[in-house]
């Protein structure tokens, strides 16, 4: 059965790779699909699998209007668990590497101005204990350039409030020290001393158990998904009327923008994002060169406005 194989890809994926629960989820649900595709015309064992039935079901995403890269992802899965059939010698080829993935455009990062981010940090109503969680949550998110993911790892035992540091777990379940600073660490301290123990105290008044996550619900449990920061997030983005679709990813492109536009150098960058390759980071180069360009074409007398310079060297010639 081919759902038993996607059931031991999975397992290998967690055990053996490190992947995260989100990782996990789009795997198997995406590979899933194509198990289901493949039922559909008639093929039920991996070693059936041609390149012309992966193509096809590629075609359907395709004609449903999916941007490439989510196309390419569904095709990127679908080689990995090639890959690993291969190592159980469960087929003797793989198709999935013969297919080439949708061309794409590369865009650069959306990042907020500082007076959004500073209007979106400020927007939590830090009276109540939700409101305490949920800035300090954008604050991690933008001061420390977190991942959803990241956040939702978080442990009591992962943050040091003095040393304004934590202990992050990563992509591949790799650790590294974010950084963050003084407006974060207030942040944290006030939902730390006032905000999660009236949230916990919910908890012991509905189903005592103890936990030691760091950020909690309004019943005082573990946040239970990446889609609860988007929940939170969103919250406030609708309640500022914000002109642009914001994510919580944009914070985190924002806190490396931010950096390389203050002078931080890419290493840095690098590391503080925890990037393997130092290619990933480089984009954010090209949007500080971006912004860099729109203020020379918009200040400089001979940036963008080849009119005037044309017109001040005709007045010059005459």
């Amino acid at each position: 059965m081919m759902e038993e194989s996607l059931r031991r890809f999975l397992i290998y994926l967690e055990v053996e790779r490190g992947a995260s629960p989100y990782t996990l989820r789009n795997y198997g649900n995406e590979i899933q699909e194509f198990i289901d595709f493949a039922a559909e015309n008639d093929v039920t064992q991996w070693p059936d699998v041609s390149d012309a039935l992966i193509r096809s079901w590629l075609a359907t995403y395709h004609y449903a209007d999916y941007n490439p890269a989510s196309i390419s992802r569904r095709l990127y899965e679908l080689r990995s668990c090639f890959r690993f059939l291969l190592r159980e010698k469960i087929v003797d080829d793989n198709p999935a590497a013969r297919i080439h993935p949708p061309r794409q455009t590369q865009t650069l990062p959306k990042y907020l101005t500082v007076e959004q981010v500073i209007d979106l940090l400020t927007a939590p109503d830090i009276s109540e204990p939700l409101g305490m969680r949920d800035a300090a949550i954008l604050e991690i998110l933008y001061s420390a350039g977190l991942r959803r993911s990241e956040i939702m790892g978080l442990k009591l035992k992962d943050i040091r409030l003095q040393e304004k540091r934590l202990s992050v777990w990563g992509k591949g379940k790799k650790e590294r020290i974010a950084l963050f600073g003084d407006p974060a660490r207030l942040a944290m301290e006030r939902y730390l001393q006032h905000g999660r123990p009236q949230l916990l105290a919910k908890n012991a008044q509905a189903a005592p158990k103890k936990t030691d996550a760091l950020f909690l619900n309004r019943w005082g449990r573990p946040l239970s998904s990446p889609r609860a920061i988007s929940a939170i997030l969103n919250k406030y983005l609708k309640a500022l009327d914000f002109p642009l679709r914001v994510t919580p990813h944009t914070l985190r492109h924002s806190f490396a923008t931010h950096l390389l536009e203050g002078g931080a150098d890419l290493r840095t960058v690098q590391e503080l994002l925890g990037h393997e390759n130092l290619q990933t980071t480089t984009i954010y180069t090209q949007v500080t060169l971006t912004h860099l360009r729109g203020v020379i074409d918009a200040a400089h007398p001979h940036g963008g406005h080849t009119g005037n310079a044309a017109t001040q060297s005709k007045d010059d010639a005459s």
